[in-house]
């Protein structure tokens, strides 16, 4: 520990020279970011009581694109707030040459609370207030500034909208009693009505994606994206590891059902479903993707593997549905798994298949479900678009991104085969923050 301060303390100097030298900078207080080559970040958490300038973005020698937080003043007036009430915030990287006209909207992940005990405690945390997120965030992977990395992307604007209320941007309600705000779905409007402000409006082409809780999110407003433009802007949608599945666990029971149960009823998220779902299903069977996706008439793209690392963890394999242990090592390392286990993961990866097989027959779709163990991969530069990052056929998650949002191929379903066939996986493990609750 003494030693990261140190480390830590070294870094604090050149990133105050980085981000805070020139006049234009109204940011107050900094974030320090040590990186490596595994593509892992530690971030010193900072007060957000100044919004930093959406321009506060430098590099230096060996350090990726950080990009300043940018708070968004008039949500206050629209009670778009975070669970603790302080003020919403995103990261923008302004587009560049033949990119000046092309939005990317990047909605963040971060699992989701669903009791007032654990909205209490994560409103203490960057996933919860403003007061809590890093005044700073490296930019990478689909978010990146190099053609090298992110050819497709890399000079449009590119944006982050800061996670904070819990419920995938979707809630709408109060607790008085424990003064948490669950205002998820006008913090998600109170952000595109800045970003449209600052330019989105005249946009020529844009992409609403989203990672994980994010990602959910991108499916569930992806219609309502696209009828912000007028008719000749090309608009389209993209998740990236938001299929959670209705899908029994390892000791038969629901874990992520009853989950997302109790945050449907907390945060109030039924009037921000799709009505072409309630009409016919239940409010929390609206919450999971598989009983809306055909009925979003924006072109989707979902990217998954199939074997979802953080639904394996926390959904089908979870300390409570597995009490003896049993899938203690098959969790720790695919390769530990015995016959039955991956037979049981064999079914999950099934479900999955099924769950979009309608879906997949629309031409306007795109789809990459790989058979790699992670979870996330648009903001993994490992996985995004390095020369040995997971493939399909011949193409990197990047070019099969890159070919169905541009047209330039007409068959974007793309679907592995079963594990373990595919040697392009890294089989990245999942970067775990703790309960379910708190987790990607």
């Amino acid at each position: 520990m003494k030693m990261k301060m140190k480390v830590r303390g070294a870094w604090a100097f050149l990133v105050f020279l980085m981000v805070v030298v020139g006049p234009k900078s109204r940011a107050v207080s900094l974030g320090v970011l040590l990186t490596d080559d595994d593509d892992e970040y530690e971030y010193d958490q900072v007060s957000s009581a100044t919004a930093a300038t959406p321009n506060l973005s430098r590099r230096s020698s060996g350090l990726e694109l950080m990009v300043g937080l940018t708070l968004i003043p008039a949500a206050a007036a629209k009670g778009a707030v975070c669970l603790d009430g302080s003020l919403p915030g995103y990261h923008l990287h302004p587009g560049f040459g033949s990119g000046k006209n092309s939005w990317l909207i990047q909605l963040e992940g971060g699992g989701w609370c669903n009791t007032i005990q654990n909205c209490v405690s994560r409103k203490n945390t960057r996933l919860g207030s403003s007061k809590h997120m890093e005044k700073v965030l490296p930019f990478v992977g689909i978010l990146s500034d190099k053609p090298d990395e992110n050819p497709d992307f890399y000079n449009w604007n590119r944006v982050k909208l800061r996670y904070c209320d819990g419920a995938s941007f979707s809630g709408e309600g109060h607790d008085e009693a424990s003064q948490l705000f669950f205002r998820g779905k006008r913090i998600w409007l109170a952000g595109m009505e800045d970003l449209m402000a600052k330019g989105m409006h005249s946009a020529d082409q844009a992409l609403l994606s989203g990672q994980s809780a994010g990602a959910l999110a991108s499916m569930l407003t992806c219609d309502e994206f696209r009828e912000l433009f007028p008719a000749t802007t090309k608009v389209k949608c993209l998740s990236d590891a938001g299929l959670f599945l209705d899908a029994k666990d390892v000791s038969g029971g629901h874990t992520l059902r009853n989950m997302f149960a109790s945050v449907v009823k907390l945060h109030m998220v039924q009037k921000n479903l799709l009505q072409s779902c309630t009409s016919r299903l239940d409010p929390t069977s609206c919450f999971f993707p598989q009983n809306y996706i055909d009925d979003i008439k924006t072109p989707l793209f979902l990217l998954n593997s199939a074997y979802d690392e953080w639904q394996i963890l926390e959904c089908l394999a979870p300390p409570p549905a597995d009490p003896n242990n049993d899938w203690h090592n098959c969790k720790l390392d695919h390769m530990q798994c015995n016959t039955s286990q991956i037979q049981f993961l064999q079914g999950f990866r099934s479900q999955m298949l099924d769950a979009i097989e309608g879906f997949s027959k629309s031409k306007k779709n795109g789809v990459f479900i790989n058979s790699c163990f992670a979870h996330v991969q648009t903001e993994r530069k490992g996985m995004w678009f390095a020369y040995n990052s997971p493939m399909i056929g011949n193409k990197r998650v990047a070019e099969a991104i890159g070919d169905w949002y541009f047209g330039r191929t007409r068959d974007n379903i793309a679907i592995d085969c079963p594990y373990p066939c595919d040697n392009t996986c890294q089989n990245i493990a999942v970067e775990r923050h703790g309960s379910l609750h708190t987790s990607m």
